[in-house]
């Protein structure tokens, strides 16, 4: 059974991954450490969604995983879990490409399907980024968030959870998703 996970940590499109998860009846699992109110985030989608006797502030179609602090944890915890059905909501590129290498599907929060055939170069960007502003130099930022980005995440999401596992091309891309050029 396909599982959907937000990695939470500064996710913008918390409520919509939710709204897509109900309207498909999709599992999800938020991620956070103990420093992010995820109960909020899940009470805020749909107050009146019914609940969990065991998890009184969420649906019961989410569970929070709530990790200790500390770089990544919530990274790892996420990975850990992973089987080859679920999707991965992440603006992480290092946490995409964790979850790529479970044989699992990677989002990000403007709507771009992660695949094998480019996390690579993806990774190159960012490590050559790091080394930059390691040196004192400074790297461009991303754009504004728009809602034409929450729309194609939605988009793009919806499609990529209705795309049964074993229509996806070989090397794990999507063939029915676009991805944004940004």
């Amino acid at each position: 059974m396909t599982r959907l996970y937000i990695d939470a940590d500064a996710c913008p499109v918390t409520r919509e991954a939710l709204a897509v998860a109900r309207e498909l009846r999709i599992p999800c699992v938020i991620a956070g450490n103990t420093t992010q109110n995820l109960e909020r985030s899940v009470r805020a989608t749909d107050p009146r969604e019914p609940r969990d006797p065991q998890c009184p502030d969420c649906g019961f179609w989410v569970r929070v995983l709530q990790v200790g602090v500390g770089a990544d944890s919530a990274d790892f915890a996420i990975v850990s879990e992973l089987t080859p059905e679920d999707v991965v909501v992440t603006q992480d590129i290092g946490l995409a490409d964790m979850v790529l290498g479970r044989g699992a599907r990677a989002i990000g929060v403007r709507g771009r399907v992660y695949s094998p055939l480019t996390i690579d170069s993806l990774m190159l960007i960012r490590h050559e980024e790091k080394k930059v502003r390691r040196a004192g130099g400074r790297t461009r930022g991303p754009a504004a968030f728009t809602s034409e980005d929450r729309a194609r995440f939605r988009t793009n999401l919806r499609r990529l959870l209705k795309t049964p596992r074993d229509e996806r091309t070989p090397h794990g891309g999507q063939t029915t998703v676009s991805n944004p050029d940004k």
